[in-house]
């Protein structure tokens, strides 16, 4: 069939699956076909990410839950439950940066999106039995990667269905509101396991060691039919693109660009903050402030976080990418100041709200940091192409920014997946640093040192005046 100026054509699987031309530049296109196309899409990414989040953050809310029904683990094998889905995420993401070009946008929303059931299934099985032994959940964690992983073909995804000039306001709008999966696991989970809401066929309750009950299972189960439903509506709702195939050559070159590993760097400053923090509030707060119940709390952070990336994206289109997060990561180092200052030390009991409070603007500033980080992005591999191509016929020059657009889509994810490893290291880095000190204080240090690393390379690359490549 045909829409527009462009041809969409039916391929067994929805009504309007496969698209083969696809012109986002092209101003009169967009108006006429691309654009309701694009967000019809973005419509369905975005649900879909926000499962998967959630399903990547399910253990910050089922790991502290675990000792109360009888599983005799360490707070150090708790930790490890904590970070070993952003290990897996972030490694699986590599994988995931590239898979969009290969296999097309709406199949691989649609298989990513269903293979979130292995994780949520074995979890509300495994909580029920305590003979459950310690590496099966290990597993399950890993699985729950599956999740994190979810993001860099997503994005990837996105990237292609949106002009430049739109690429900030939309990246920031699928991420932010992605990343609100994080807080809606955190919100949702503490309710859903006070109750039998999915009746019998979800299992009786658990006992507790204080002689209350839970329903740990519904942990898992919860997400199952939205997961099942998502599947099916990417399925026959999205569209995949020919004109974002490429073979994995074509993305490889990204690995030969500079500014790739930089953009890396600058992105586990932003995202990596983000999910790590995420990921270790809870059991930071639980060891430094005992008597505050941390899931009161812990959804706030990643809430604003969320909400504040696609806020960073839109301000990026205007203001630009590199202006944003250099002044991002000046306040970042000035909220880890204020979190030191808070917590617990040398006999003092800290400032819980104040801790609170810096640990949020720590979330507002990553929220955001994530955006313009994003923005940054096609900007400068498009700018890079416009010069390697400055001189060439105009053929070439649409050739070179067909690259410019592939290799920027796989910058987005392969940095997405190198940013990932922050869930992992953060948690951890906590854990470290209280059985070798007894604070956490050695791990918010490091976390200064590289916010002010991160600060030199924006300045030097893309923000100061004469700087490589501005955006």
């Amino acid at each position: 069939m045909t829409v527009g100026t462009g041809r969409i054509e039916r391929a067994g699987a929805g009504p309007m699956s496969v698209i083969r031309d696809w012109r986002p530049e092209d101003p009169a296109y967009w108006q006429q076909t691309g654009q309701s196309v694009a967000r019809r899409n973005l419509l369905i990414s975005v649900p879909a990410l926000l499962l998967a989040f959630s399903v990547w953050m399910l253990f910050s809310a089922v790991a502290i839950n675990l000792p109360q029904i009888g599983f005799n683990f360490s707070t150090d094998q708790l930790f490890w439950l904590i970070a070993l889905p952003s290990l897996s995420g972030a490694t699986l993401r590599v994988f995931y940066s590239f898979v969009v070009p290969l296999v097309g946008g709406r199949r691989w929303t649609a298989i990513s999106t269903a293979s979130l059931l292995l994780p949520t299934l074995w979890l509300g099985m495994a909580v029920q039995n305590p003979g459950t032994p310690y590496w099966v959940f290990v597993a399950i964690a890993m699985l729950c990667g599956l999740g994190g992983a979810n993001f860099s073909s997503s994005m990837s995804n996105i990237s292609f269905f949106y002009p430049k000039t739109r690429q900030g306001f939309a990246l920031g709008l699928n991420a932010g509101l992605g990343n609100l999966g994080v807080s809606v696991a955190q919100a949702t989970i503490p309710f859903a396991i006070t109750a039998g809401m999915l009746g019998a066929i979800a299992g009786g309750p658990q006992t507790t060691t204080a002689g209350g009950t839970l329903y740990l299972q519904n942990a898992g189960f919860i997400w199952v039919p939205a997961l099942a439903l998502m599947a099916i509506v990417a399925w026959f709702g999205m569209n995949d693109l020919t004109s974002a195939r490429s073979s994995f050559g074509e993305q490889a070159v990204i690995f030969r660009r500079k500014h790739n590993w930089l953009m890396c760097w600058l992105y586990v400053g932003t995202f990596g903050s983000y999910i790590g923090f995420s990921a270790g509030f809870p059991m930071l707060v639980k060891s430094q402030f005992p008597g505050v119940n941390p899931m009161t709390y812990a959804f706030i952070g990643p809430l604003l976080g969320a909400l504040m990336r696609s806020a960073g994206g839109t301000l990026a289109d205007k203001a630009g990418g590199a202006l944003l997060t250099f002044w991002v990561f000046v306040l970042m180092i000035v909220a880890v100041i204020a979190v030191l200052y808070f917590l617990p030390a040398h006999g003092d009991p800290g400032n819980f709200y104040g801790f609170l409070a810096a640990f949020l603007a720590l979330f507002v500033l990553s929220g955001i940091g994530n955006g313009s980080t994003f923005r940054m992005i096609p900007v400068i591999f498009r700018t890079l192409h416009e010069r390697l191509s400055a001189h060439q016929p105009e053929a070439q020059k649409s050739d070179s920014m067909r690259q410019a657009g592939i290799e920027s889509a796989a910058v987005v994810g392969f940095s997405g997946a190198i940013g990932a490893y922050g869930g992992f290291f953060i948690p951890k880095s906590y854990g470290t640093a209280i059985t070798l000190t007894g604070s956490p204080h050695l791990a918010l240090y490091g976390f200064i040192g590289f916010y002010v690393s991160c600060l030199a390379l924006t300045w030097w690359f893309y923000y100061r005046r004469g700087a490589e490549t501005p955006c």
